[in-house]
């Protein structure tokens, strides 16, 4: 569904000079797929959901969601995205900001579909609460909600929960499993990339891990989840959870070895 092929990214700083974030990034993500972007800080893995988003353009190569480029899909509001900072209307209850995109794309309220979300995502009785009389998980709920309202085909995360509390982000982690599977029970099952610095969160959420090199971002390893959906807390607690974890966070340390080792009879190398 979503191929990225040799792609690159720069950004010019002044007129001599420019930084590069991304090179040779090669990548094909299948339908209903859930994918979790691993790396460094300001290895690229924002910019590679930008460039999905079609809110940037690559430098070089080519990416493209069922065979078009992203700005198209993002014209026909088949795009859901959601990132670390709600950015909720702070004026406008829950309701009315999961009205937002109707309004943006020029279509019909769905009213019933606002319903079965608020449903979905645990808010039934906050539908008339603005964003200040939300928890921090709240908040990221309703932006889900919202990221989900037009029924996209890809739905692109940036570290939704990165400013929550462990506590409060373990259980979210386990709220957006279920949201992510009872969608897929509905319509088709989302294509979902997320990025996120928390190597147990991408074990827990993800079908496969995408694990890139400090900047310029290089994918170094993708390994594969071994856990059936869905994914529970006894999963967590299987010496190979641990050991996937373990293996991922000493690739992840820059101060350790260079090289990632294999997850043992579970991991799908990828040199670059």
């Amino acid at each position: 569904m979503i191929e990225l092929s040799a792609v690159s990214k720069e950004y010019r700083l002044n007129r001599r000079d420019s930084v590069r974030a991304l090179s040779g990034i090669d990548l094909t993500i299948s339908d209903g797929e859930f994918i979790a972007l691993l790396g460094p800080s300001g290895c690229g893995k924002s910019t590679i959901l930008h460039l999905l988003a079609g809110l940037e353009e690559v430098s070089a190569g080519s990416v493209t969601i069922h065979g078009r480029p992203p700005a198209a899909l993002r014209a026909a509001h088949q795009l859901g995205v959601a990132f670390q900072e709600h950015a909720l209307l702070p004026w406008r209850s829950v309701q009315s900001n999961l009205k937002l995109p109707y309004q943006a794309a020029g279509v019909p309220i769905d009213y019933r579909r606002i319903e079965d979300l608020i449903q979905l995502v645990g808010l039934r009785g906050f539908e008339s609460a603005r964003p200040s009389q939300l928890s921090g998980g709240m908040k990221q709920r309703a932006a889900i909600a919202r990221a989900l309202a037009l029924g996209p085909q890809v739905l692109l995360l940036d570290e939704p929960f990165g400013a929550l509390d462990p506590v409060t982000r373990r259980r979210l982690n386990h709220e957006l499993q279920r949201i992510w599977l009872r969608q897929g029970r509905t319509t088709q099952r989302l294509t979902t990339v997320l990025v996120t610095h928390s190597v147990e969160e991408a074990v827990f959420l993800a079908d496969r891990i995408v694990v890139l090199t400090g900047r310029p971002g290089r994918i170094v390893r993708e390994y594969a989840v071994p856990f059936p959906r869905p994914h529970t807390v006894e999963h967590t607690r299987l010496e190979s959870f641990h050991r996937l974890c373990d293996e991922l966070t000493l690739g992840l340390d820059p101060s350790g070895p260079g090289d990632l080792p294999d997850a043992s009879g579970t991991s799908a190398s990828k040199e670059t």
